[in-house]
């Protein structure tokens, strides 16, 4: 049978474009950019993840089932 699962994945926390924002201290409105590496797009490194949690996932399955001595 298909396993089917969902799976989701927060937004990349950083964008390299200038955003509006509030100074709590002086209360003041600001613009800031944040400086460094930006990943517009995290899924291709994302899937490996969720592939190799799944993976290890059906192996504790498998072993809950049918033990370890069968895994060489």
């Amino acid at each position: 049978m298909p396993i089917t699962f969902r799976c989701a994945i927060k937004p990349t926390p950083s964008i390299s474009l200038e955003q509006e924002t509030v100074d709590f201290s002086s209360g003041e409105n600001k613009n800031f950019v944040i400086k460094g590496r930006h990943d517009p797009a995290i899924i291709h490194r994302a899937r490996v993840v969720v592939d190799s949690a799944a993976a290890i996932v059906l192996c504790d399955i498998l072993a809950m089932r049918y033990g370890t001595d069968w895994l060489r």
